[in-house]
């Protein structure tokens, strides 16, 4: 294992469903992984669009992660202490209200996000607009989430890295949908599961062989064996050591 001052890659950031999660599930050899990734002194920071209170109530290991970035970026939430911290503004209830008045169901509310489901996103854009909210649309395949602007799970763990002292360039990403992509671009590596859309694959450093679960497994052992000194090897200039390919 290579040593604290060597590390490249000190801090892994996840999505939840279909990434760690399959139907809401996280397997056994998953857990052991994110075990392991712990004990070699590495961060875990869960990035995910779920509400805080569905995920407490099917994920009962929620003491693997430094932080966990709810709400698609708008709450922050420390297992540890069980701290919360809402990061923007709270839900409009009129704007609920209006949603309801004109059919759209099921609506899904937490503390800052507003969610529902396809073929709703016409019908909740032009309450938005009607109403005159600074809120915006954002999707995770079927999902139709809606936000306050500026709000993305980009910014939230922006927020995590702040508070934990961890720079961008020290973070690997991995999710699977088109809401990940804002996060896994500012990571220095970039990663997708095989089981992600096509337009995230498109987009990140790597794919992973499996899919869901085991595809972070894989991503965690290859971090674990040479922090991806394998598949990026390192260039020297004079004294200096300068990762191949570095993301700013």
């Amino acid at each position: 294992m290579l040593g604290l001052t060597n590390m490249n890659f000190s801090c892994l950031a996840t999505d939840y469903d279909g990434t760690l999660a399959e139907d809401g599930n996280v397997a056994k050899p998953t857990i052991k992984a994110l075990e392991a990734f712990r004990r070699s002194s590495r961060n875990i920071i869960l990035v995910t669009g779920r509400e805080l209170p569905q995920l407490l109530e099917i994920f009962d290991r929620t003491d693997l992660f430094d932080w966990i970035v709810a709400e698609n970026g708008a709450l922050l939430y420390h297992p540890a202490t069980r701290r919360k911290l809402l990061l923007t503004e709270s839900v409009p209830l009129h704007f609920v209200e209006e949603l309801r008045s004109r059919g759209v169901s099921p609506i899904s509310t937490g503390d800052a996000i507003v969610a529902t489901w396809r073929p709703h996103e016409n019908t909740v854009l032009e309450v938005i607009q009607q109403l005159g909210l600074e809120r915006k649309i954002t999707f995770n395949k079927d999902a139709v989430m809606v936000l306050p602007v500026g709000v993305d799970k980009a910014s939230g763990l922006g927020a995590v890295l702040k508070e934990m002292t961890i720079q961008w360039k020290n973070v690997v990403g991995i999710g699977d949908a088109e809401n990940d992509l804002v996060f896994l671009h500012r990571c220095r590596r970039s990663v997708a599961v095989s089981n992600a859309i096509d337009s995230v694959k498109a987009q990140v450093d790597f794919t992973t062989r499996a899919a869901r679960g085991e595809g972070v497994v894989q991503l965690i052992n290859e971090i674990l064996k040479d922090d991806l000194q394998s598949r990026y090897p390192i260039q020297c200039e004079g004294s200096v050591v300068i990762p191949s390919n570095p993301r700013s």
